[in-house]
């Protein structure tokens, strides 16, 4: 999408660019409904915009299901209303599955929705949640749904999952966050372990899947920062939103190798982060350079890198790129306020 840069003051004014971008992410939106059905999309090709889907949803369905409330909320259509509660309504059986991607499932799936029956699953997330806190390990365990060690604690397991946590056990939540911090981000140098597997004759091991330069490490834990329960000094996390921010505008996929594919998805989280610290002109200068060289002008945020390990999905439209790039557009233009989720 080429647009031309804001002309006004970006500490204050809404860019001329802003609205017309929102626009255009929410038509695709019903584009992608129209393709995926009742099915979850998860990543579209960047040439055809054909996208990938699931029955389920997996860790990603949160966000389709949150797009969906973003263009209801947009429109005020019944008809979007209905596909937007439909499709939440499909998330349930993700309520007592052992995850903390509960987190991204069931938090950015029902903040944003406006039905009794939302809020209704999301108390019932929250509970579970709170069930399945481990106070000896002081986090909600990363889990046995998607295999490997249950045990792990891993960073996309803390955004999402602090609000939704924070929501029935405040104090969990604040647990669950600081020994995530404690572990990706504390006095080692970068790069950070993304990942922590549990041992009881040794504690926490740091392990490399993801590996340490993974783009969205920084993002989901500055996402995470940013959703802290209200009753933390913010302001002790400063110097981990200052090292979390340190590097490119579009991260590459892994930072071991930076001629590789960009990953659009980590910066479109960082710009929501950006949005709820208060940083509004960083996260303007970051959503223009995404809108101006990564947007489609049929609205697909395309560049994003679903797995560089496997070769899967490495320039492709990801499901959770456009609902952050949605959600940031849709905060910067007063649609939503950037704490509704």
């Amino acid at each position: 999408m080429s647009t031309p840069r804001a002309a006004t003051d970006p500490r204050s004014a809404v860019p001329d660019w802003a609205g017309p971008a929102l626009e255009s992410v929410l038509d695709r939106v019903a584009v992608t409904r129209a393709e995926a059905g009742d099915r979850f999309p998860l990543f579209a090709e960047p040439g055809s915009g054909r996208w990938t889907t699931t029955g389920r949803g997996s860790w990603t369905g949160g966000f389709w299901a949150g797009l969906l409330w973003l263009r209801a909320r947009h429109t005020r259509q019944e008809a979007d209303r209905e596909a937007a509660l439909r499709c939440t309504g499909r998330l349930a059986d993700w309520v007592d599955t052992d995850t903390a991607a509960r987190g991204l499932i069931l938090w950015y799936g029902t903040a944003l929705a406006d039905a009794p029956e939302a809020f209704s699953l999301r108390v019932r997330a929250a509970e579970a949640c709170r069930d399945a806190y481990d106070r000896e390990l002081g986090v909600v365990p990363w889990g046995s749904a998607f295999g490997g060690p249950r045990l792990l604690a891993r960073v996309d397991g803390v955004p999402g999952m602090v609000p939704l946590l924070a929501s029935a056990d405040p104090q969990a939540a604040e647990s669950h966050l600081r020994r995530h911090l404690e572990l990706c981000a504390g006095e080692a140098p970068f790069p950070f372990h993304w990942s922590w597997r549990f041992e009881r004759s040794v504690g926490w091991v740091p392990c490399d899947d993801p590996p340490p330069g993974w783009s969205r490490g920084r993002a989901w834990l500055l996402l995470a920062v940013a959703d802290a329960p209200p009753h933390l000094d913010t302001d002790a996390f400063r110097p981990v939103v200052s090292r979390l921010l340190q590097g490119p505008v579009v991260p590459p996929a892994d930072e071991a190798h930076p001629d590789g594919p960009l990953d659009t998805s980590a910066a479109a989280i960082t710009a929501v982060a950006l949005l709820k610290l208060g940083h509004r002109a960083h996260a303007v200068a970051l959503l223009d350079a995404l809108v101006r060289t990564h947007v489609t002008p049929d609205g697909r945020l395309v560049n994003g890198c679903y797995d560089l390990a496997s070769g899967t999905a490495t320039h492709h439209e990801l499901i959770w790129g456009d609902f952050f790039l949605a959600y940031a557009l849709a905060a910067l233009t007063g649609l939503v306020d950037p704490h509704d989720a």
